[in-house]
């Protein structure tokens, strides 16, 4: 028996916790003086469409001679999400499962209470929210933690930003970040900075380039390069390393289809600016006295320079009553702006904070200047409202406040609220700007808060468009994401994406229609699909299916924002779809946590990776985990997947087989196979006919793709219905379903003959690949593939997975053989693993012999996706990716 420490993860979750009476522990960072090594750290992305996929790996060794705590801390974008984190103790990986959150607080609060686990992530910083997990581990011992997660990159004044927290706290002898850019349109500019070195220093350990539609950068510093000073232990590395790029724009906007997902992004360029009409509503209260109201008035004399003419603007001053400093608004002429200038160099504090009549005051000027015609026709109208605190005089009721703003606004112009610091409702001041078309933004109480607050404006300072609206071909698209907007601003970007019903449509067309400063205006973008997939077709430089992930990030972030303010029913929906789709695509979102499992183990014992909120506290709690390893050699039954997709399950003992269907969407990846003892993963990937119905009671599916990898040999091979691709040590190598070939090294052999493939690894594990060919001009079906596992008895007790948690011995009883609706096919009742279940006589076929005709192998069929078979439920073992 070994014994290890396991780490804690968790967001928000444990404040509840601590109120309970459960110890607070700091955390010990990483350090040489503590006898733990981090000799790697790398930070990987790749960045296709802007959307960002991005790997943390940090390996440390403990070179003391007693067992150390090794604590791995990430700082991360708040507008990501965790998709997979691992932990590998001494070969031993724990894999991460995203659970819905009310099941992993329960598994994680019933692990607490039995002093086994523990965990933190929490909210951080401006852009960023931190992950931390802490484990011991034996004297020289290896850990390795990994980290992925996922973010659409926003267009910020006019660039993509990618923000990199490095923060390794000591030398690192392999320290390196590499990120890939892949963009269609082709990328314009690319720069990197960071904001902890100098730029002589950064210039001889960065490389960054870009050609076409590829950008790469590369930071590798020296063990010297990262010292304070030429004799110093200490690493300067501590800072933000930046990264920022923007695309070629021959046209206003750009369209892009995969695999039956598509995504439009818009963003023109050289169009007038709409006057704008802007009510600031100020709160002078007690509490902004001091540096926030000289902070407020520098920021708001910064803005009076940015002004243009054409606008119209006004002040609204609110403390325990409410000011003006024109009864109406008044154009930015300049004689006015140096006006407003001595006004603002005038304000001052006094009073209570009276929010509710603060805004109604602005929104009825900018209702009254429209409807008493003082402002251009061809113009906006927007309230921006900057407080540092809750209502406390007049109507102060949060939910109240909204209603009345609601109703003022009417839907007409956009709402933005700007909370300064932190003592006050940041998510009352949030749900009210979004319910109003607009965002809020927390203002940090920063020597820079100024600045800040001059970015702000700077974003929605020039409105190119309004009354934006996005226009598909009708009937032809599903799961469309927001698709209307009341303003675009100059530098930034709509994106929206959606699900085609017929993939093999051979054209589409995107209109964009707004109202310009001088006109309205139509967009028009048409897509050739068999352009498209030329265009698209560098594949081995972008991952997977990530138009489709895009959509799925867009969604959920969509369906977050709306059920902030939904109710009843509404909400429930809401949550119900964003739910579903955080489990689908392994999403660490408000709404799930991640679970790493022990999985040889059945007492619930777990750690927890949660998502913050924004005002998310969370206290750590350290108590341990034992580890106990068992092995029991099963004896030899076999396991397949074939066909559309049936699983077998087949018992020599009993002389029988169980078998069960999973109906998921073509597109999605299960999890076949994960031993984290062995290293070795099998995942497959779900195709359909190329005409399926969209009803999921009547569609074919199959495996169209197999990832098979061992992490402790560096080795992985995917294999499609077209290729056989081998990573050896990193290094690819690419084979036809046409050669005839052997590969092998040490403890590996994969031999390929014509549609079928062996690979074993070692003795005791080989699994066999079959191809399936179908007629290529077939109007339904396409090939597919056999997946098999021949010999499994080296394999863990820790081994799970779809065909995988079958490997060890289990039991099932059949009785009461009865006819069944089909008179063929008798029904019985089934006794295993605890439940009863309905079970059907039917048949499949074994292909491993004869692709063509295989042999007929007669089971017992689980039916509701091998529900009481299959531990869980069959979601549970959906993935994000091959590997």
């Amino acid at each position: 028996m070994a014994s290890a420490w396991w780490p804690c993860l968790i967001l928000a979750l444990l404040s509840s916790l601590a109120a309970s009476g459960f110890p607070r522990s700091p955390i010990r960072l990483l350090g040489v003086a503590n006898g733990i090594e981090v000799y790697s750290t790398k930070i990987n992305s790749k960045v296709t469409s802007r959307f960002a996929h991005n790997v943390v790996t940090t390996r440390a060794i403990n070179r003391a001679d007693t067992a150390k705590e090794v604590s791995f801390d990430v700082e991360l974008p708040k507008t990501a999400f965790i998709t997979n984190f691992t932990l590998t103790i001494d070969g031993v990986t724990y894999p991460g499962n995203v659970k819905e959150k009310e099941v992993a607080k329960k598994q994680y609060e019933k692990a607490v209470s039995q002093g086994k686990t523990a965990g933190l992530v929490k909210a951080s910083g401006r852009k960023l929210e931190k992950f931390t997990v802490s484990v011991t581990v034996a004297a020289g011992s290896k850990v390795t933690f990994e980290l992925t997660y996922e973010e659409l990159l926003k267009r910020h004044k006019g660039k993509y930003e990618m923000y990199l927290k490095v923060q390794p706290k000591q030398l690192v002898k392999h320290f390196e970040i590499e990120v890939d850019i892949f963009e269609p349109q082709g990328i314009s500019m690319l720069d990197a900075e960071a904001s902890f070195i100098t730029n002589d220093l950064l210039g001889s350990t960065l490389t960054k380039s870009f050609s076409g539609k590829k950008g790469h950068v590369s930071f590798k510093p020296s063990l010297d390069q990262q010292r304070s000073c030429p004799t110093c232990t200490d690493s300067l590395l501590n800072g933000d390393f930046t990264i920022t790029y923007d695309v070629n724009r021959e046209s206003p906007g750009n369209v892009q289809i995969v695999n039956g997902y598509f995504v439009h992004f818009f963003a023109p360029q050289g169009l007038p600016v709409v006057p704008k009409n802007v009510a600031f509503v100020i709160d002078i209260s007690g509490s902004m006295a001091g540096r926030k109201l000289e902070q407020t008035k520098e920021a708001l004399l910064r803005i009076l320079e940015d002004m243009k003419e054409e606008d119209y603007l006004n002040f609204i001053l609110f403390s325990g009553d409410v000011s003006t400093w024109k009864e109406h608004l008044v154009q930015a002429t300049p004689e006015n702006l140096q006006e407003a200038r001595t006004f603002v160099k005038s304000m001052e504090d006094k009073g209570m904070t009276n929010i509710n009549d603060g805004l109604l005051r602005g929104i009825s000027m900018l209702n009254k200047a429209r409807e008493e015609h003082r402002i251009p026709e061809r113009s906006t109208s927007i309230v921006i409202m900057l407080t540092d605190g809750d209502a406390n005089v007049g109507e102060s009721r949060p939910e109240k406040i909204q209603e009345n703003v609601r109703n003022a606004i009417g839907g007409k112009f956009p709402l933005y609220n700007l909370g300064f610091g932190n003592n006050l409702n940041y998510n009352f001041l949030e749900n009210m700007a979004l319910e109003n078309h607009g965002f809020a933004r927390r203002i940090y109480e920063d020597s820079d808060a100024d600045l800040q607050l001059q970015g702000f404006y700077e974003e929605v300072a020039n409105p190119l468009l309004t009354g934006v609206e996005m226009e598909y071909p009708e009937n032809a698209i599903l799961d469309l994401t927001q698709n209307t907007y009341q303003h675009f601003y100059d530098g930034s970007e709509i994106v929206v994406a959606g699900r085609l019903v017929d993939e093999d449509m051979n054209s589409f067309k995107a209109d964009v229609k707004g109202h310009g400063a001088t006109n309205d205006l139509t967009f028009t973008e048409e897509v050739d699909m068999k352009e498209m997939e030329k265009a698209l077709q560098e594949r081995d430089y972008i991952f997977g299916n990530y138009i489709e992930r895009l959509w799925a990030y867009l969604t959920i972030e969509q369906l977050l924002e709306k059920r902030k303010n939904a109710h009843g029913e509404e909400k429930e929906n809401l949550t119900a779809w964003a739910l579903d789709l955080s489990l689908k695509y392994h999403f660490v979102t408000p709404l799930t946590s991640m679970v790493v499992t022990k999985p040889e183990d059945n007492e619930d014992e777990r750690a927890i990776a949660d998502k913050p909120g924004e005002d998310a506290e969370a206290t750590p709690v350290s108590p341990a985990m034992s580890y106990l390893t068992s092995y029991q050699p099963p004896q030899n039954p076999y396991y397949y997947v074939d066909g559309d997709p049936h699983f077998i399950i087949q018992i020599p003992e009993k002389d029988d087989a169980l078998c069960f269907n999973i109906d998921e969407a073509p597109g999605t990846v299960l999890r076949l196979i994960q031993d984290p003892v062995t290293g070795l993963t099998v995942n497959g990937q779900i195709i359909g006919d190329k005409r399926g119905s969209p009803d999921s009671k009547t569609r074919k599916t199959y495996f169209g793709k197999l990832g098979i990898a061992n992490a402790q040999m560096d080795f992985q091979v995917e294999v499609t219905t077209g290729k056989i691709t081998l990573w050896n040590r990193a290094v690819p190598s690419t084979f036809s379903w046409l050669d005839t070939v052997t590969v092998t090294q040490d403890g590996l052999s994969m031999m390929i003959n014509r549609k079928n493939m062996v690979v074993s690894f070692g003795d005791g594990v080989t699994f066999v690949v079959v191809l399936h060919q179908v007629w290529k001009k077939h109007p339904a079906h396409r090939d597919f593939l056999g997946f098999y596992v021949v010999d499994s008895h080296r394999m863990s007790a820790q081994t799970h997975g779809l065909l995988g948690q079958f490997f060890q011995p289990f039991d099932f009883k059949v009785s009461d053989i009865r006819p069944g609706s089909d008179p063929t096919k008798p029904d019985a009742t089934l006794v295993v693993k605890n439940h009863q279940l309905i079970v059907t006589r039917g048949s499949q076929k074994d292909y491993r012999k004869d692709a063509s005709i295989g042999t007929k192998v007669v089971c017992w069929f689980v039916h509701n996706n091998g529900e009481g078979l299959i531990d869980g439920v069959h979601t549970d073992y959906i993935v994000p990716n091959l590997f």
